[in-house]
């Protein structure tokens, strides 16, 4: 429906016209006032929609634009010709716009002619209408049709959002720029750090290789020795910080009613042997203690066994049976609840002390059935360059980290390492160095300690890269055991060894890779333990019979 702006419309009745006054309503101009009629009915009217399908008000007194949008389906059209003649009314002239009393509009001579018949109706509403009914529309202007300017708002106002969107989008990367330059910033100035920090150690390792030994500010001197066995057959050694207990194993003595194997305490406050244990059938391959301090003993036999032991008690509280024999033996750090076993067909299997009747899992390292001699775990790091936890596997055949994804699985990684003749890992926790031990071989006669750095590629993949080297005689006991630990003194690292021929533990700087000191023995050197006391650091060596302490005194070489 068009909208006209009507000031007055006026009714005209050829009786009702004062003296002097045309009758024609085409002899007034479009702005001029019609004159009152004298009738009390005479009252004025405006336009009114019609019941029915009537024209509508035009838009503009000029065609429509082509590029007018066209209008969604249901929306009344807009009308701008006469009905009568199908031409376009005016605002001035003889085809100016009026109505009738229904409210319909025509051309004023269109109307005028149609109604002089007898009996006239509206063309659209079919209601009858004279002469007088005719009314001109005295507007200034016409309804002009705005749907194309309200199409024009719509895809502005979709304009702006799009805008308002596109600068929140900019806006936000703007921020990750501003944050990306930050990181960049950090990253470069820790580059700069660690470029300083190397070339700090450079210096250091080339002042300690110059004999600044004195730095170190103290040395292991020989304390007291324990007899542990006097038939000898020792073996391996740990230590409960919990108890303050060392533990070596032995074969059963001559007084015990029970044969077999076990292992005697030794108190670190009196540095006397104490009680031995009758745990195992045949000789013992590893033992370890978990960090809960509980004083739970994990140990591993030739026997087909591991087996769990209560050193508060001092009795074995559980009994795996594994089928073959024994090699090495773990606990998981990351979850106390687990325990690792290296077996002699080349598996290792997990078990759960909540689990009493069988193994969990069931892993291949190296999928081959070379016996597992060592097992070690690498607890998780909240940061680092190496935050992953997992298994150390060591084989006559060569290295493997399982990496502990989750409590059930377990990604292995083959380490890039010499295949072969490993006898031993060691971990050391706060620096996360890790200690491999290779026995003389035909490729090298020479009893090697390597220590190793884990890192990780690109890939997601576990590596690592060797710091040190260090060699240990030209012949060695098969799976003697080595110790990786944090210096007593000093913020710095020692490795110690076994060494055969001079039946010493040696003693290494491994920033600098010099050779500190050499402990001696009376016999071979099978397993080294540091342990602390009372804030007194001491070195316990175990050979086949005799338990050497060593401890820590603070005053230069």
């Amino acid at each position: 429906m068009a909208h006209l702006a009507v000031p007055i419309p006026v009714l005209h009745e050829e009786s009702g016209m004062e003296a002097g006054e045309s009758s024609d309503p085409l002899s007034r101009p479009l702005g001029a006032p019609a004159a009152r009629p004298r009738s009390s009915q005479g009252s004025t009217l405006q336009a009114a929609p019609s019941r029915g399908r009537a024209p509508s008000a035009p838009a503009s007194s000029l065609p429509a634009s082509p590029s007018t949008p066209a209008e969604p389906d249901g929306e009344e059209k807009w009308e701008e010709t006469c009905l009568i003649c199908s031409e376009p009314w005016t605002s001035t002239g003889e085809h100016r716009v009026a109505a009738l009393r229904c409210g319909h509009l025509f051309g004023y001579t269109c109307i005028k002619r149609w109604v002089q018949g007898k009996g006239a109706k509206c063309p659209q509403s079919n209601q009858k209408c004279e002469g007088s009914n005719i009314v001109l529309l005295y507007a200034h202007k016409l309804g002009v049709d705005n749907r194309e300017v309200q199409a024009l708002t719509r895809d502005l106002e979709k304009v702006r959002s799009l805008h308002r969107v596109a600068e929140l989008a900019s806006a936000q990367y703007r921020l990750r720029l501003q944050v990306s330059s930050k990181e960049c910033s950090r990253l470069r100035a820790e580059l700069q750090e660690l470029k300083a920090l190397k070339a700090q150690l450079a210096l250091r390792s080339i002042q300690s290789r110059s004999g600044t030994s004195a730095s170190l500010r103290g040395h292991y001197a020989f304390c007291t020795p324990v007899l542990v066995s006097p038939a000898g057959g020792c073996r391996v050694m740990a230590f409960c910080e919990s108890l303050g207990f060392l533990l070596a194993s032995q074969p059963s003595p001559h007084s015990s009613p029970i044969p077999g194997f076990g292992v005697k305490t030794i108190g670190t406050a009196t540095m006397k042997a104490g009680q031995y244990i009758p745990i195992h059938i045949k000789p013992i391959r590893g033992m370890a203690l978990r960090r809960q301090q509980d004083g739970l003993l994990l140990s591993c036999a030739l026997d087909n066994t591991l087996k769990l032991t209560s050193l508060l008690t001092n009795t074995v509280v559980q009994t795996y049976q594994t089928g073959v024999p024994v090699w090495s033996c773990c606990w998981c750090h990351d979850d106390n609840n687990y325990m690792y076993a290296g077996l002699t067909n080349g598996t290792v299997r997990v078990y759960d002390v909540r689990d009493t009747s069988t193994h969990v899992h069931e892993l291949h390292p190296l999928g081959s059935r070379c016996p597992v001699t060592s097992l070690t775990y690498l607890p998780q790091a909240d940061s680092g360059a190496f935050p992953v936890g997992g298994l150390l596997a060591g084989t006559l055949e060569g290295v493997c980290f399982l990496e502990r994804e989750n409590g059930s699985t377990y990604k292995p990684h083959m380490l890039p390492l010499e295949a072969g003749n490993c006898t031993d890992i060691q971990v050391e926790p706060e620096s996360r160095h890790c200690l491999v031990t290779y026995g003389p071989g035909r490729s090298n006669p020479a009893l090697r300690c390597v220590l190793l750095e884990m890192t990780r590629t690109r890939h997601a993949s576990c590596s690592c890269c060797v710091v040190q080297t260090f060699t240990a005689g030209d012949s060695s006991n098969m799976l003697t055991k080595n110790t990786v630990f944090k210096h007593p003194a000093i913020d710095a690292t020692l490795v110690c060894a076994g060494d055969k021929a001079s039946r010493s533990t040696m003693v290494w700087h491994t920033a600098s890779g010099s050779l500190l000191q050499k402990l001696h023995a009376d016999l071979p050197v099978l397993d080294i333990c540091p342990f602390q006391v009372n804030q007194t650091h001491f070195l316990a060596s175990l050979t086949e019979r005799t338990v050497k302490i060593y401890k820590w005194e603070r005053r230069a070489l």
